[in-house]
């Protein structure tokens, strides 16, 4: 945008008035306080996951002290989270997800990893590709999962193969915005309540993607 001249900034502050002034400033600090409510919220979350997880940590301490060998990483127990019943979330959609595997690996065909899925749920016809976010707040996180639903596509592995595919994200705290994207992408999208999670209700019209 080419800079103006002093006498068209001159011009321009003619057009101006405190009522028009202060109405900018007012809509401004609109938008600030809802960014800061919206960061709140999600910042207060995270701790209650946090809380959640730690709780869970201790437990599995307490196992591993007596069967020994149990060792699961942060991004496991946040995942325990939500693998339980997760499949009964899709039931309104007639899917009758009932097998759940989690940390399914991709393989080309020269047996080269190439990718991992969170959680598969499937049934004998239909499976769906889970991937779990502490935050869903970047479209990027998107478009990383639609290129590994492309890669489920290509390599499907042995409980994928011959089924309908479907994609699904699920995160303790979902960015509208980003969720509105992951939905215009044909993905369901889930969100972390408690110790449960919810299947947000998609919007008018919504069609899931098959890949």
């Amino acid at each position: 945008m080419p800079e103006m001249t002093a006498q068209e900034a001159a011009e321009w502050g003619k057009t101006l008035s405190f009522e028009k002034v202060w109405a900018a400033f007012t809509e401004t600090d609109r938008k600030f306080a809802e960014t800061a409510e919206y960061s709140a919220k999600v910042d207060a979350k995270i701790d209650r996951l946090t809380e959640t997880v730690d709780k869970m940590a201790r437990r599995v301490d307490r196992v591993t002290a007596n069967v020994g060998g149990l060792n699961l990483s942060m991004g496991e127990l946040v995942e325990t989270l939500f693998a339980p019943h997760l499949g009964e979330k899709f039931d309104a959609y007639q899917y009758n997800l009932r097998r759940t595997f989690g940390r399914v690996p991709l393989y080309d065909d020269t047996n080269r990893l190439r990718g991992e899925i969170d959680i598969l749920l499937s049934n004998t016809t239909v499976c769906m590709a889970v991937e779990i976010k502490r935050r869903l707040d970047k479209t990027d996180q998107i478009d990383e999962h639609v290129k590994r639903m492309r890669l489920i596509h290509q390599y499907p592995p042995a409980e994928a193969k011959g089924k309908t595919l479907l994609g699904a994200i699920a995160a303790a705290a979902v960015n509208p915005d980003v969720r509105e994207y992951a939905e215009r992408s044909g993905f369901f999208v889930l969100e972390l309540m408690g110790e449960d999670v919810r299947l947000l209700e998609p919007p008018h019209g919504f069609k899931p993607k098959e890949w």
